[in-house]
Parts: structure tokens; C-alpha cells; sequence
């Protein structure tokens, strides 16, 4: 019974020595468990790389390389088209890749009504509820009907599926890219859906 009370009160003593020592120095951490899952074993890409290593002496002290040219990510895919006038012209030289399936029409609402509804409206009639709200914007076309102009010239409805496409990439007066929020396959799944809008008469 004393051998247990000597082992508690031995290793209670330990720990609040541990403790009050951590509480000195601010900087310090304490005590750690399992340090290697706190440390990355990888460079931080931000940070100068240490010169030691022989290997890394083609860094030049930098971690962030630029990637090599003519070379893509894994999973990334290029477009070519500039944003300029001229991109947007050749551009409706594009065709969708995609079949028209119900499930691409299906899944190409469900991007619509998330990324494009709140301003173009669910019917595709300009008429969002952001629009509604009256908050500064103005302007934004509906897809269908004789007088839904483009501020890029011709009728909304007559805009080919390249055009569209460019569109949702670069973004257009007010509204931005979606470049980001969409892969290139959920794009042509959205132009999908426009173009089943612009039959709306």
C-alpha cells in the first residue's frame, strides 16, 4: 500500500513540475503526443528552403517552383480561347462534348438553379431573385423571347452552345466566372440547360 502512495505521489510531483515548467516560457508547447503528426515532413511551399541538402540546391533557396511551361495539372483541363472579342467569336465554333441525356439535363438544372437562377431566373427570364431584390443590378438578359438582346450583339436565344460556354468561363459585365466553382464538364452540363431555355417562348 505505502509502494502505491510513493508511485502516486512520485508521479504527481513529476507532472506538476512538467506543468509549471511548460507555464514559464509562453512560447512553449508543453509536453507533445505523437510529434510527427504536428511537424509536416514536406516543405512549406511559402517558406525559403534550407541550402543544406545538396538535392535541393537547384531551389535556389525558393520551395514554390513555377511549374514547367506547356504543362498541366493532373485532372486539369486547358482552355484555349482567350478572353478577348475575338475569343468569344471563335468560340462558337465549340461543340458540346456531352450527349443530351436526362441525367445531364437534370444535373445541368441542378447547376443552373445554384450558380445561375438567383440572376437569370428559374425560367431563364431574367428575373432572379437577387434582380427582384433591387440591389444595383440591372440588366441581365433573359434566354428566350424577341427582345432578350445580348450586350455582346444578336438575341439570347441564338447564342451557340462555344458562346455560352465562354461565358460561364470568363464572366460577363456584372456577372463573374464560374470558372472555379465549375468543372468544365458541370459547364457544358449548365450550356445543356441554357440552350433547353432558350426553346421557351
Amino acid at each position: 500500500m505505502n509502494k502505491n502512495r510513493i508511485v502516486l505521489a512520485t508521479f504527481s510531483l513529476l507532472s506538476a513540475v512538467v506543468m509549471f515548467s511548460a507555464c514559464r516560457d509562453k512560447k512553449s508547447t508543453g509536453l507533445e503526443y505523437a510529434r510527427n503528426m504536428y511537424d509536416p515532413i514536406a516543405y512549406n511551399q511559402d517558406q525559403p528552403v534550407s541550402t543544406t541538402n545538396p538535392d535541393l540546391e537547384s531551389f535556389k533557396g525558393q520551395t514554390a517552383q513555377t511549374p514547367p511551361s506547356n504543362t498541366n495539372p493532373i485532372g486539369f483541363d486547358r482552355y484555349e480561347l482567350p478572353n478577348t472579342k475575338e475569343g468569344y467569336e471563335a468560340s462558337a465554333a465549340l461543340v458540346n462534348p456531352l450527349p443530351v441525356t436526362e441525367k445531364n439535363l437534370a444535373e445541368g438544372k441542378h447547376f443552373y438553379t445554384v450558380f445561375c437562377a438567383p440572376c437569370h431566373g428559374e425560367k431563364g427570364d431574367g428575373q432572379g431573385h437577387i434582380v427582384k431584390l433591387d440591389k444595383g443590378i440591372s440588366g441581365v438578359p433573359a434566354y428566350h423571347g424577341d427582345d432578350a438582346n445580348s450586350s455582346r450583339g444578336g438575341l439570347m436565344r441564338d447564342l451557340q452552345a462555344g458562346k455560352i460556354y465562354h461565358t460561364i468561363m470568363y464572366g460577363l459585365n456584372a456577372m463573374g466566372s464560374h470558372a472555379s466553382q465549375l468543372s468544365p464538364t458541370e459547364r457544358w452540363k449548365v450550356v445543356m440547360y441554357v440552350q433547353e431555355l432558350q426553346k421557351i417562348k
